[in-house]
């Protein structure tokens, strides 16, 4: 339409363009797009690397974790035979209706799960991870690696305290951080008021690179949603919404397999938390939904994971007949659940809540459980925690490796889960602003030993496992910025 304005010229064409973008506010939303795919897609690869590398550049690695989906297939499959239970049936309009009536407290119907049991566990992954080997390595023995002592025997490269406090600068002692109380330099309520004035101010600019910058230093609560929003770059439109009521009338069409494993997995997990069990019917309705949600396959061109198949009754191994299963591709693990739990803190509305977690998830979440190189995967994250122990508290690490109580098989649930359900709530949300400010996970594994170097005196004591995992068993007192702030900056290196 304004082409046709007699004020529009040809020559002016592109200026026109770009003045209207700037005033029509398109050019800030067009910023955002990019920067959040910048955000989530790998850098490209050499022109001749093979489309697969763009998964996962490292053969055994690729290797491994089609032989884990093939156990966790295996797992699922079985309990389809064993209970007699299809993958996907139509619900009977009887029981659509119901379903339906109910949605807003789905907690309330205990379906009988007593024959379920989770797919698998963190720890059936930690023997996994514990096992992986690179073969090229296994002949010539190369002593710098050989002398790490921890149960992960990859050599992958991972950061050092050095280079960890280069990227972890903003959080350094001398810098405000929301999350610290006594802060010598500024008087925290001064610090606090300032912060959140650039907050707003943030948020009023719809900047999503700039929204990023500011939650390193920490969100104060009442902007927190929205800047998370505007970070992953979620509007709520009315089409978003749409989806997902189209999401939830899947639900209440089809009945899934993986239905029952959510919601055993709520059960489990999230109802027994005293921080959680609130947002029971919130979890089943995000967790039921984004298990239809076939937008969440794309993030497979850049996971080292593959999405399941399965074969329309009959049709086993022709492939025209192949669909994916679960539709998502996703098959949920026990605690899969506390990854949507604390978002319900921030998020009342279903639909914002949904696209909230599924952008997390696709983002960061699915690496915690996919076997890979990436420096954010949970097998770096492991190593960088063995790494950082190892060389800094040493006869810490040795004490605990004598005793048969090797640190990792403590600290890798709390990993796993993103130390959700570990932490106290409002001090998991500081931490997951940082992993959003930083858009990465390596601040995981630096929580994880400071974890360890903040009990290591009554550690030193134990003299077994059962004994370590009591001294760790409750996380819920801990304050995760002090903790890492003295672990990267007063470590003495």
């Amino acid at each position: 339409v304004s082409l046709h304005k007699p004020e529009i010229k040809l020559e002016s064409l592109k200026e026109d363009i770009k003045d209207f973008l700037k005033t029509s506010g398109w050019e800030k939303k067009l910023q955002n797009a990019v920067y959040s795919e910048l955000n989530v897609f790998p850098s490209p690869c050499h022109p001749a690397a093979p489309p697969e590398h763009m998964k996962e550049p490292l053969a055994y690695m690729r290797k491994a974790q089609g032989s884990w989906e093939k156990r966790i297939l295996k797992s699922l499959n079985s309990m389809c035979t064993e209970l007699s239970i299809p993958l996907a049936q139509k619900r009977p309009v009887s029981e659509q209706k119901e379903l339906l009536n109910k949605w807003n407290e789905m907690g309330t119907d205990e379906p009988d799960l007593s024959l379920f049991r989770p797919v698998y566990a963190p720890k059936d992954f930690l023997e996994v991870l514990m096992n992986l080997r690179n073969p090229n390595y296994e002949n010539g023995e190369q002593p710098s690696f050989r002398n790490h002592l921890g149960l992960i025997q990859v050599p992958l490269k991972v950061k050092d305290i050095p280079e960890l406090k280069e990227d972890f600068s903003e959080l350094g002692l001398n810098i405000g951080q929301l999350g610290i109380d006594d802060s010598a330099q500024v008087p925290p309520e001064f610090f606090e008021n300032e912060h959140v004035r650039v907050g707003q101010k943030v948020l009023a600019e719809q900047d999503s690179a700039a929204a990023q910058q500011y939650v390193r230093q920490g969100c104060p609560t009442a902007l927190r949603a929205d800047l998370w929003a505007l970070i992953l770059n979620i509007s709520n439109q009315p089409e978003d919404i749409l989806y997902y009521e189209q999401l939830k009338s899947n639900v209440i069409q089809h009945d899934l397999l993986v239905d029952s494993l959510i919601y055993k997995d709520v059960k489990l997990t999230a109802s027994n938390d005293d921080y959680y069990f609130v947002f029971e019917d919130y979890l089943y309705q995000v967790l039921l939904c984004f298990s239809r949600d076939t937008s969440v396959l794309e993030h497979f061109t850049y996971s080292s994971a593959t999405p399941p198949k399965s074969y329309i009754q009959g049709k086993l191994g022709m492939e025209e007949y192949a669909v994916f299963y679960p539709p998502n591709g996703v098959i949920p693990f026990h605690g899969f659940s506390m990854y949507v739990a604390p978002l319900c803190f921030l998020y009342h509305e279903p639909s914002k809540l949904y696209q909230i977690f599924r952008e997390m998830y696709v983002r960061f979440f699915f690496r915690l459980h996919s076997i890979s190189s990436h420096p954010s995967g949970i097998v770096s994250l492991c190593l960088l925690f063995e790494t950082l122990l190892q060389t800094h508290l040493p006869q810490l690490f040795y004490h605990l490796r004598e005793i048969g109580a090797q640190p990792l098989r403590i600290s890798f649930k709390w990993m796993v889960r993103a130390f959700s359900g570990y932490l106290a709530t409002d001090q998991l949300l500081l931490l997951w602003d940082r992993i959003l400010g930083y858009n990465s996970l390596e601040i995981l594994a630096v929580l994880a030993a400071a974890v360890f170097a903040f009990r290591a005196v009554n550690l030193m004591e134990v003299t077994s496992l059962a004994a370590a995992e009591a001294v760790l068993a409750d996380l819920s007192t801990l304050k995760v910025m002090p903790l890492l702030q003295i672990f990267l900056f007063a470590t003495v290196t």
